[in-house]
């Protein structure tokens, strides 16, 4: 079995398109992958964070993850902080970095291009720190969207680079991109990527939010003047937004909803929409709490931990041979 392996940050609440974009598809490779799902806790350091936040959402990440679908009997889930290999690797990854290359890295490319101020020295160096993380398991595949594509090409550099400079260690792995029409957009700005960083809060739905709150973001969302309901991603961005979310959520294709809905209005549509929502959410939100509740995050961290060090440490124990940094 090929293996595949991602990490998110744990930097804010996830929302609707987190569930759509990654989780859904995370839930179907689950059964076709060996999966290595991490939470880069560390990496969230790279900007300022409370303590008291940083542990609530690492907590609300697993805890949603469970919930979702995400079955640790299937799949390998951990802290990446738990695998002290992650910044053993890093930090030789690091020296095996150009500044060169890290400077066209595009979230410090675009801070410092807005003339940002108070940018860490965390935010340079932790395309190499990804790159441990992805390199200490030699997956197969790395599922990636368009924007983290660039940080998975950087990783097989770094792999190659390695490779040809102490013989052969790592694995070079494959970036896979989402499927085509997964992303999920704005519901009040369809032109961009629902976002929890999202100024309007109307625009995104958290997966944590009140299914009526839900509901009725469905109902405001923005949608055209053309009248006709149909697939049309480039005329009709707001609409073609909606059928991909209630696609996905009610298992049911475009196509067949388009047609159910031939000679109807948006307002028709966007109710039914909107309850599905509302329903996805009541059933999440009641599994999340029952987990939180329980003890289930520690358990499934304690052993994915154990199965996740057992793998790095090897790996990192034979890089130190390489390098000279064990006698």
């Amino acid at each position: 079995m090929k293996r595949m392996l991602s990490g998110i940050k744990p930097t804010g609440r996830l929302h609707l398109g987190n569930y759509i974009g990654a989780i859904s598809q995370f839930k179907q490779y689950q059964d076709e992958y060996e999966m290595f799902i991490f939470i880069a806790n560390e990496h969230a350091l790279t900007v300022p964070i409370e303590a008291k936040e940083l542990r609530k959402n690492t907590k609300d990440l697993i805890a949603l993850y469970l919930a979702c679908g995400l079955d640790p009997e299937k799949m390998t889930l951990f802290l990446q902080s738990d695998v002290p290999a992650h910044v053993q690797l890093g930090w030789i990854m690091t020296c095996l970095s150009y500044m060169g290359e890290l400077q066209r890295m595009t979230q410090y490319k675009d801070k410092t291009a807005k003339g940002e101020t108070g940018i860490t020295a965390g935010l340079f160096t932790y395309p190499p720190l990804m790159a441990a993380d992805i390199l200490l398991y030699d997956p197969d595949y790395v599922p990636v969207g368009q924007d983290q594509k660039q940080h998975v090409e950087l990783t097989r550099t770094l792999a190659e680079r390695f490779n040809h400079r102490y013989s052969d260690t790592f694995k070079v792995p494959e970036p896979l991109t989402s499927k085509v029409g997964q992303k999920i957009y704005s519901l009040q700005e369809p032109e961009k990527k629902m976002s929890k960083s999202e100024k309007d809060s109307k625009g995104t739905i958290d997966l944590l939010d009140d299914p009526a709150l839900a509901r009725k973001k469905i109902m405001s969302a923005k949608t055209d003047s053309v009248g006709i309901i149909q697939y049309d991603p480039i005329n009709q961005p707001g609409l073609a937004n909606l059928l991909t979310i209630q696609s996905v959520l009610s298992n049911e294709p475009i196509e067949s909803i388009v047609k159910r809905y031939e000679g109807k209005g948006y307002g028709e549509l966007k109710k039914e929409i909107g309850q599905t929502v509302y329903d996805f959410l009541s059933d999440l939100q009641a599994k999340y709490k029952e987990i939180i509740a329980s003890n289930q995050v520690e358990e499934v961290l304690k052993q994915g931990a154990e199965k996740a060090s057992r793998i790095a440490n090897k790996k990192i124990a034979k890089v130190y041979r390489k390098v000279g940094l064990s006698i």
